[in-house]
């Protein structure tokens, strides 16, 4: 499994998991931010996504950045979460992803 922390304005939010089927987001025990997308509200159980979530999609890059991106890093271009990973202390707005690819 593949996890990826996540944190809201440097705040730890949650856990995104990558799945055999699909992703599952769960907030951390007594996590007091704002929540991380309106797609992705505060909650005590996980979120699944059968695909990769749309918001933390919108995050990545695009065109050429992508393109030297998956280049650089050898990463497959539909291969979002290893993307999320890659780029995620460089994220647009408040919200910054890191994690582990194997444990």
């Amino acid at each position: 499994m593949k996890k990826a922390n996540i944190f809201v304005n440097t705040m730890h939010a949650g856990v995104l998991e990558k799945l055999s089927d699909g992703f599952n987001f769960t907030y951390i025990q007594n996590y007091e931010g704002t929540a991380v997308s309106l797609t992705i509200p505060i909650g005590k159980d996980p979120i699944y996504f059968k695909n990769f979530p749309s918001f933390f999609e919108g995050l990545l890059p695009e065109g050429m950045r992508l393109e030297i991106l998956i280049k650089e890093n050898k990463i497959d271009k539909n291969d979002y979460f290893k993307q999320l990973l890659v780029v995620g202390q460089d994220l647009v707005g408040n919200v910054t992803a890191q994690g582990v690819l194997d444990e």
